[in-house]
């Protein structure tokens, strides 16, 4: 049973939020998870750097292993079973449950190719099963308390809570756990206090860097996977990144495509390329040098990354853009034909990772370009 807590989304720290406070629980499913379907190993899969999660968790570890909770013949009984930390570098796509399995086998962390499937090969060619922190830790309350309390909380198809991690321009940013089925705008302004300042609400950035870009036109939309889906957005980490006024849309775009091309692996060619170029139109477009036909190129690129990709870091990369440019259009028109940033902010200096390529870099006088 892997536990998935890589968590590479710079927004989010949900998963990080659980294990320090109460690593106890997800020891807990993870037993449980084992015992269902007769495994005998648990890896929790942790970001190297994380030193907070990684030590509460070791910790918690070795304290199950005192009392007899973990190892051979839990509690007198038949089942043994033991869980152990497993380590990764920084790497975003490490998160992809295969990635996650060459990692911990000390290989890069690049996704495989599918079939076969982890249910069947996975770690060291064993049958493996990947669940992230909060569905593990899920399971006592479920079991203690029942299905149907668990499917009373939410709505629809979407049930139990949610936990956001709530950024950016908010009165009261943090870590939330709310139900299921509550409103965008319930979540920003009932529960984090709204826009500082006295300025207006332009933006929400949700479910991480691969997320999508909504307006403010969209509060009304529930906590529920199959209507952020079709607003164009997903849940994803539980990111939220709140944006006012002051916030240009095409610049939170090029710096959600700038770290999703850092972060590919550049296992397969339409991700590695795809991201590259994508980057390089928004670019062009955020120093209001575009070219005739770069929204339609995009379009296309994005396209092909969609259905061709090996993992969803190539298939979902094109979903900041598009839902970016369907709820601000006029922010893009203005870089492309009005040749101007409507807020100003795309005309300082572009923070980029280091290893982009020249075009998506900033000359430094006296250093490096990067």
């Amino acid at each position: 049973i892997l536990c998935n807590c890589e968590e590479g989304d710079p927004g989010a720290y949900n998963d990080k939020g659980i294990l320090e406070s109460d690593p106890h629980t997800l020891l807990e499913g993870l037993m449980i998870a084992g015992y269902a379907t007769g495994s005998s190993n648990g890896i929790v899969f942790i970001r190297h750097g994380h030193d907070g999660p990684i030590d509460r968790t070791q910790e918690a570890i070795n304290q199950a292993y005192d009392l007899g909770l973990l190892g051979e013949n839990i509690l007198g009984t038949d089942f043994s079973y033991d869980i152990e930390v497993a380590l990764t570098g920084d790497s975003y796509v490490a998160g992809e449950e295969t990635a996650l399995m060459e990692a911990i086998e000390g290989k890069r962390a690049q996704p495989r190719f599918r079939p076969p499937f982890p249910a069947a090969f996975g770690v060291w060619g064993k049958p493996s099963t990947i669940n992230n922190v909060k569905s593990l830790s899920y399971t006592p309350e479920i079991i203690s308390n029942g299905a149907e309390w668990f499917s009373s909380i939410g709505v629809n198809r979407s049930t139990g809570t949610a936990i956001l991690c709530l950024n950016g321009n908010i009165t009261y940013p943090g870590l939330y756990e709310v139900p299921m089925g509550l409103t965008l705008g319930e979540v920003v302004n009932d529960i984090g206090g709204g826009v500082p300042n006295g300025k207006e609400l332009k933006l929400l950035q949700t479910g991480g860097p691969l997320g999508g870009v909504l307006s403010s036109e969209s509060m009304d939309i529930h906590l529920d996977f199959d209507e952020m889906r079709s607003a164009g957005a997903i849940l994803g980490s539980g990111g939220i990144i709140v944006g006012d006024e002051d916030v240009c849309a095409v610049d939170l775009t090029r710096i959600l495509v700038a770290f999703c091309q850092y972060e590919s692996c550049g296992k397969c060619f339409p991700c590695r390329l795809g991201m590259e170029h994508l980057l390089e139109i928004t670019e062009r477009i955020a120093r209001c040098e575009s070219r005739p036909g770069d929204l339609d190129l995009m379009r296309s690129v994005g396209g092909t990354m969609e259905t061709t990709s090996l993992c969803g870091h190539g298939q979902l990369g094109f979903g900041p853009i598009r839902s970016a440019i369907t709820h601000f259009e006029a922010d893009f028109i203005s870089h492309i034909e009005e040749g101007k940033c409507p807020t100003g902010s795309c005309l300082g200096p572009k923070h980029v990772p280091k290893n982009t390529r020249p075009f998506a870099t900033e000359f430094v006088p006296g250093g490096q370009n990067g």
